[in-house]
């Protein structure tokens, strides 16, 4: 389904005023003639080359440095502290409520405090507080430490999702979300790798394997964070990389694929209402639960279930490399597609089912390579559906607080899953942790009976919008039949020009 506004001539679509020294040029003609698509392509990929590295490293360091604890756990973590089960899922879900709380204010803040300063802070913060992990000594340690860091990493995701919906177009989003959503596959196999050489660490400076995990991979991401003050523009037209032509060449394409991009948008606590009170938006809420849940449980506890299934420590890092390796590939296999049909609820129906059928070969399993060849297909459908997803809700929120809003109750829901998830796999219910992979299994269906029914409302609501025109235009349109900027402020994604994306 095309997603670009409808031409009409109420439409308040208007290509963006030429920029000067960053700033637009009120005394300019509009920019009204066609982009050169070769110039357009170059200057895309551009921002390819030079923002989305960057993000991807920092979502690569958000996974990891939340995760690893999952390793550390394997590395003998549970057993120094002499922590029992209930003491461990309480100090990995204590991660997720602070994670959750910051999410929302942050993403309505982001835009006022610049993501070039926000987003370095965030890094160097976490990546001091991931080191300290290294020197706790108790449960009431390590549950501070956890509670610090989630509040500190939880602006990061969601911030990224709204940041690149600034820089790219909606039928673009999906596969540049999973480029850098693609990372936290990546980490998973990454982390594995890291661990399995770290924790061989395991005595020097008196310290165990598990400590040097944290304290290695934490120096890392602060140093990253100092570099990335220098490196992150705040929008297109701040980017060191890009030409005056090719900032041009950004904003007008993004004018025309949101024509909210082109008008000013006070804050007002009423987009954020508007966000809670649409459909669409609490169809997609549910969905980022179930996804939530079935990531954490893959991202905190597949180290756990690999090791349960009879595997040394060290051969348990390493082989738990494979599936997260595999759904890297077909994380962004399953965007290109996503982005190239323009379509977002097949793919996540046919990754959800993908993982139904993992779980249930996994359950079904008389063996352990059964059980383990498994996780190549349930791994790699639970993590191609999250960009999709992510990409879906900001392809059809506008204008931009209610955007923020959305794509912050999307990662809000997901971290809600994740908390369920974090008291799912005791250890005595291993190597088959049956229930807690029964309940993976209902939430991926229900991410194929969720899409389904996000598909059927879009539809309609495209049809309603269409029907209802002029209706919904009246009061914005003048003498001449044209429409001022306030049409789109107010309406934004319930403008009859906004084609949702389904």
């Amino acid at each position: 389904m095309a997603n670009r506004p409808l031409s009409t001539e109420c439409s308040a679509i208007t290509p963006i005023k030429t920029v000067k020294d960053g700033h637009p040029n009120e005394s300019s003609e509009w920019e009204a003639d066609p982009v050169d698509e070769l110039a357009e392509k170059r200057a895309v990929r551009k921002l390819d080359c030079t923002v989305l590295p960057l993000m991807t490293m920092f979502y690569l360091l958000s996974f990891l440095d939340r995760a690893n604890i999952g390793n550390a756990r394997v590395a003998g973590l549970q057993a120094d502290l002499h922590l029992t089960d209930h003491q461990y899922q309480v100090a990995v879900t204590v991660t997720f409520v602070p994670y959750i709380a910051a999410e929302l204010p942050s993403n309505l803040l982001l835009r006022r405090i610049g993501p070039s300063l926000l987003m370095p802070s965030l890094l160097v913060i976490w990546g001091a507080i991931v080191t300290l992990h290294g020197v706790v000594s108790s449960f009431a340690g390590l549950v501070t430490a956890r509670a610090f860091l989630g509040l500190v990493e939880g602006p990061m995701f969601p911030g990224i999702v709204l940041y690149l919906s600034g820089f790219y177009t909606r039928e673009e989003l999906s596969m540049r979300i999973a480029l850098f959503f693609s990372a936290a596959s990546l980490s998973g196999a990454f982390s594995g790798l890291l661990a399995a050489a770290i924790q061989n660490m395991h005595g020097i400076g008196g310290k165990p394997g598990w400590a040097w995990i944290f304290i290695i991979e934490g120096l890392f991401t602060v140093l990253v964070g100092v570099v990335a003050f220098f490196l992150v523009p705040s929008t297109p037209q701040d980017s060191r990389f890009l030409t005056q032509t090719q900032k041009d060449i950004i904003a007008h394409r993004l004018a025309k694929d949101r024509p909210t991009v082109g008008v000013h948008e006070p804050f007002s606590m009423r987009e954020v209402l508007r966000s809670l009170s649409s459909p669409h938006v609490i169809i997609t809420f549910i969905m980022f639960f179930g996804n939530g849940l079935t990531v954490y449980a893959q991202a905190l506890f597949l180290p756990s279930v690999v090791n349960r299934l009879g595997f040394s420590a060290t051969r348990t890092q390493l082989i738990s490399v494979g599936p997260f390796a595999v759904a890297f590939f077909v994380s962004l296999f399953g965007a290109y597609l996503s982005d190239r049909y323009r379509s977002r609820a097949i793919p996540v129906m046919i990754f959800g089912m993908l993982s139904v059928v993992g779980f249930s070969i996994f359950l079904a399993a008389d063996s352990v390579s059964m059980a383990y060849g498994s996780l190549f297909l349930s791994v790699p459908g639970v993590y191609a559906t999250a960009p999709i997803i992510s990409a879906w809700i900001a392809n059809n929120s506008e204008p931009y607080y209610r955007r923020a809003t959305s794509v912050a109750l999307g990662f809000v829901s997901t971290n809600a899953g994740g908390i369920l998830s974090t008291w799912s796999f005791p250890s005595n219910e291993g190597p088959k942790f049956r229930r807690a992979t029964i309940l993976n299994m209902v939430f991926s269906a229900g991410l194929v009976v969720g899409s389904l029914i996000n598909f059927l409302y879009l539809t309609r609501a495209n049809k309603i919008k269409r029907q209802r025109r002029s209706e919904l235009l009246a009061r914005y349109t003048d003498a001449e039949g044209k429409c001022n900027e306030k049409a789109w402020i107010e309406l934004g994604d319930r403008h009859p020009d906004f084609i949702y994306t389904i």
